[in-house]
């Protein structure tokens, strides 16, 4: 192989690693956003979670511990 298409060809990978390298930094950008909506969707249903948990304990109380309807 001369030299002539060995540098051809050198170039050809050089650009063809620049080119991973900007996709890889493209898809890392993509993963730490779809962290960071995860860790946003895991606090999202903890804080539902919690407020449901409310929910059912005031639905667990006796009805007659509450005071009667107005129209009573």
């Amino acid at each position: 192989m001369d030299e002539k298409a060995l540098n051809e060809r050198i170039d050809v990978l050089e650009a063809r690693l620049v080119h991973r390298e900007r996709e890889i930094e493209e898809l890392n950008e993509i993963v730490a956003r779809q962290w960071q909506a995860i860790d946003d969707l895991i606090r999202r249903l903890s804080a539902t979670v919690d407020r449901l948990q409310v929910v059912e304990d005031r639905a667990d109380t006796p009805a007659g511990d509450e005071p009667p309807p107005p129209h009573y």
